[in-house]
């Protein structure tokens, strides 16, 4: 087997479609009957219990983070490589010290949800051009990282090396805080009339607010530290909007300095090149804003693009 896939909700089921139909030999588990037996009668191969994917050659858990306590102690001795799709790092190579100490593991995130959650919400093209950190640390064996690469590649997904704490940091200011954020205007804006009036602002600002409260507390509780520290950040910038309503040049400079960025993304991808395997330089890739579209394990070398550099 060449994929092993441990949850079928959005992203696990969505993982299971897409490996199907790019011809990889996979199959999956989930601890619910009935999701189980939906991905049977979608035609797909699922096993009845974890010991059922043992052979796979890469394992990816995709359940949420409170569920990998439970589920980690049953691999403990996996031979193959492992990986995760949480969008959280830290906690996650944490309990896999913890409980899988000998199992080789990269971590990984697939930047691709939306706000519908079970396999029934699953889409094979949910990858398709997305994001998916691949993360890269001291001890992370750059041949696992290729590995996990290239599957992604496969799936459809650009794949940007980063740190476990870059990743954190970085999921926080552009996913976590965004959850926090529209579940606060949903609350801000509870008021009959408000609510009457809501219209394409408030739908595009609140849209994640429809999400799971128990994937949004996973999500936000889990990476606590810089969901806070980033909230931080973000009170600060609305204080300064706030200070600069009274004078109405300052605040569209302001304004103006959000548009700009928001309008440059996403940015134009750059041409394509070769890149030698480092984990320096890959890192230096990922914060450039790069990444990698196609691994070549053989010459030990990836094809990469970074965002076009405007020249004024």
């Amino acid at each position: 087997m060449d994929i092993g896939v441990v949850g079928l909700g959005l992203i696990g089921g969505s993982l299971l479609r897409r490996a199907h139909a790019a011809g990889f030999r996979v199959s999956g588990f989930d601890a619910d009957a009935a999701t189980r037996e939906a991905a049977r009668q979608a035609g797909y191969e699922v096993a009845d219990a974890l010991a059922g994917l043992a052979d796979a050659r890469l394992l990816v858990l995709a359940v949420p983070l409170p569920a990998l306590a439970t589920v980690l102690p049953e691999l403990s001795g996996y031979g193959g490589l492992l990986t995760d799709v949480t969008s959280v790092k830290e906690p996650v190579t944490r309990l896999v010290a913890r409980h899988c100490p000998s199992v080789r593991f990269v971590a990984g995130h697939p930047m691709a949800g939306k706000e519908t959650s079970g396999f029934a919400a699953a889409d094979a093209d949910l990858f398709e051009g997305r994001v998916w950190v691949a993360c890269l640390d001291e001890d992370t064996d750059l041949d696992d990282w290729l590995r996990l690469a290239e599957t992604a590649c496969a799936l459809g997904a650009r794949v940007v090396p980063a740190t476990v704490a870059e990743h954190d940091t970085a999921a926080a200011r552009i996913s976590h805080v965004p959850h926090v954020l529209a579940a606060a205007l949903s609350l801000l804006a509870a008021d009959p009339l408000s609510r009457a009036l809501g219209a394409g602002s408030f739908a595009d600002g609140t849209r994640v607010a429809q999400s799971s409260p128990e994937l949004a507390a996973a999500m936000c509780a889990g990476n606590a530290g810089p969901v806070a520290a980033e909230l931080r950040r973000l009170v600060e910038e609305l204080a300064e909007a706030g200070n600069r309503l009274g004078d109405h040049d300052a605040f569209r400079d302001w304004y103006a300095g959000a548009r700009e960025l928001r309008v440059d993304w996403p940015p134009e991808p750059g041409d394509v090149r070769r890149l030698p395997v480092t984990t320096e330089d890959l890192l230096s890739l990922g914060r450039a804003g790069g990444w990698v579209t196609e691994v070549d394990r053989g010459t030990r070398s990836v094809m990469v693009r970074q965002p076009q550099v405007s020249v004024a």
